[in-house]
C-alpha cells in the first residue's frame, strides 16, 4: 500500500501515533494524513516514446544542499483530534515539508499536510516560525499552497525543472524534515516515470515519479531536486511493509505542482473537468474501455454505457485510459467535448458536456 508521509507529533497521552495503525508485518500499507490506511493501488503507465535527455550542468549534493537547503520549510499543524483516529478530543500536532515558491511568501507543500488544519505554522531555514494561511489546497493532485508574512531576506524561492525531460537513472536529491529532522538531506535515482498513485480524495496522480532517494513520515511537501538543484517532483507517498523508508518513494511531478501551485494563488481554488468513469486500456480495439458509469454524471447524461470504448476526443486517439484522462483533463468544466465511440462493432459520436469534479 502507498503512505503518505506526514509525521504526528502527538500532544496528549491518549492519541495514537500513525505506527499503530500500520497493518500487520509484512503487509504494505499507506499512511493518511493522521495515520490511518487506505489502500490505493500504483499503476504503470506505457508512453508512447521516452522522454529525451537534456543538456545541463550538474553538482555535487553538497553544492545542491548549500544552495537550496535555506528554501526548504517545516510545516506544523495543529488540527482537532477526534475519536475516530486517536481515540478521544482535543488537538494534535503533525509536522511536514514544504518549500519557498516566490518572494512573495508562498510556501508549497502536501495538501494532506495541512488537511483539516486549525492553525499553520511555517519554520524556515534561520529557526524563525511564522504563522501561515492557507491560500488554497487540491485534493486531486495533493497540492497545497501557503502563504507566510516573513522579510523577503529570509525568502529564498527555489527553481523549477521540466518534469518531462527527467529520464529514469538520473541522479535527485530530496530535502525535507523526515520525524521532524530539519533540513534532512537524501539522494538517489529516478526509479520509474509515468506511475500513478492516488491522491488524498481517491482520485489519480499522474506522471509520479519514483525515487529511490529515502523519504520517511515528515517528508510529505519537501522538494525533489535534479542535480542542478531545481525542483523536479513534490514528495508525497511511500510503497512500505514496514511502515518506512524501503526504497520506493513517489512525488508529484513539478508540472503537475506548478500548473496547480499558479491557479491556487490566483484564484484560490482549481476545478478539474469531470467525464464520470472507470476506464482501463483496450488494445484490441485500441483504446479507453467504459468499467462503469457513475450515476448523475456527465458520462451518464451522455449515454456511454459500460463497455463502450472511447478512441478519440475531438478527433484527437485515444490509445489508452491514460490518454482519455489526460485529454479530459486539458479541459475546464463546462467545456463540450466529441467523444469517438465503438459500441458493439459500430461506431458513433457523443456530445459531452464536462462536469466539476468533486473533492471525494
Amino acid at each position: 500500500m502507498r503512505k503518505l508521509l506526514k509525521n504526528p507529533r502527538t500532544m496528549l497521552a491518549t492519541a495514537m501515533t500513525s505506527a499503530a495503525l500500520i497493518g500487520a508485518a509484512g503487509v504494505a500499507a499507506v499512511y493518511t494524513a493522521f495515520g490511518s490506511d487506505t489502500t490505493p493501488v500504483v499503476q504503470q503507465v506505457t508512453v508512447g516514446s521516452g522522454a529525451q535527455a537534456t543538456a545541463s550542468s550538474t553538482s555535487s549534493v553538497a553544492s545542491i544542499y548549500s544552495r537550496t537547503y535555506k528554501s526548504v520549510v517545516e510545516v506544523t499543524v495543529s488540527a482537532a483530534a477526534n475519536g475516530s483516529q486517536f481515540g478521544g478530543g482535543g488537538t494534535q500536532q503533525a509536522q511536514g515539508s514544504g518549500f519557498v515558491y516566490d518572494d512573495q511568501g508562498h510556501v508549497i507543500t502536501n495538501q494532506h499536510v495541512v488537511d483539516g488544519a486549525q492553525s499553520v505554522k511555517v519554520t524556515l531555514w534561520n529557526g524563525k516560525s511564522y504563522d501561515a494561511r492557507v491560500v488554497g489546497t487540491d485534493p486531486s493532485t495533493d497540492v497545497a499552497v501557503l502563504k507566510v508574512d516573513a522579510p523577503a531576506s529570509a525568502l529564498q524561492p527555489l527553481a523549477f525543472a521540466d518534469s518531462s525531460s527527467l529520464v529514469v537513472g538520473d541522479g535527485l536529491v530530496a530535502i525535507g524534515s523526515p520525524f521532524g529532522l530539519e533540513e534532512t538531506v537524501t539522494t538517489g535515482i529516478v526509479s520509474a516515470l509515468h506511475r500513478e498513485i492516488t491522491a488524498p480524495n481517491g482520485f489519480a496522480i499522474p506522471d509520479a515519479i519514483q525515487t529511490d532517494a529515502a523519504i520517511n513520515h515528515g517528508n510529505s511537501g519537501g522538494p525533489l531536486l535534479d542535480m542542478s538543484g531545481h525542483v523536479v517532483g513534490v514528495t508525497s507517498q511511500i510503497e512500505s511493509e514496514s511502515g518506512g523508508n524501503d526504497g520506493v518513494g513517489f512525488a508529484v511531478s513539478s508540472d503537475t505542482v506548478k500548473r496547480i501551485a499558479n491557479a491556487l494563488i490566483s484564484n484560490g481554488s482549481v476545478d478539474h473537468a469531470y467525464l464520470g468513469v472507470a476506464t482501463e486500456t483496450s488494445t484490441s480495439p485500441a483504446g479507453a474501455l467504459i468499467k462503469t458509469v457513475r450515476a448523475g454524471t456527465p458520462a451518464a447524461a451522455a449515454k456511454l454505457v459500460a463497455k463502450d470504448v472511447v478512441t478519440a476526443v475531438d478527433g484527437e486517439k485515444v490509445s489508452s485510459s491514460d490518454k482519455l484522462r489526460e485529454l479530459i483533463d486539458a479541459h475546464q468544466p463546462g467545456d463540450s467535448v466529441a467523444l469517438t465511440v465503438l459500441r458493439n462493432g459500430s461506431t458513433t459520436s457523443l456530445k459531452v458536456v464536462l462536469g466539476t469534479r468533486p473533492n471525494a
